[in-house]
């Protein structure tokens, strides 16, 4: 299954890493193992996990304050966010078109 990444997602996620690996060696690498497991059972069952607005649907990742929001469409997975929970929640909706 292709699964696609929208750049400001990954720029998010990304920064998130940063953000905490500055907080304590090690913890940004383990919330990337965290997100990429999070993609990993999304894969295994894009259906499995509610939507949120319409087709879009969401993830939690384990251990820290953040989700997965994609859409499941015939071409594969296309992440919209890697998004806080605590953020603004609709800062990533200009990003389901294309």
């Amino acid at each position: 299954m292709t699964v696609s990444v929208h750049p400001e997602a990954s720029a998010e996620f990304l920064g998130a890493i940063a953000y905490y690996e500055e907080r304590k060696a090690g913890l940004g690498l383990d919330l990337a193992a965290e997100v990429k497991t999070a993609i990993e059972r999304v894969v295994a069952s894009p259906e499995g996990w509610p939507a949120i607005e319409g087709p879009i649907r969401r993830c939690l990742v384990h251990r820290f304050p953040y989700g997965i929001l994609y859409i499941f469409e015939p071409a594969g997975i296309r992440i919209l966010a890697v998004m806080h929970l605590q953020r603004s929640p609709d800062y990533w909706k200009h990003r389901q078109q294309g």
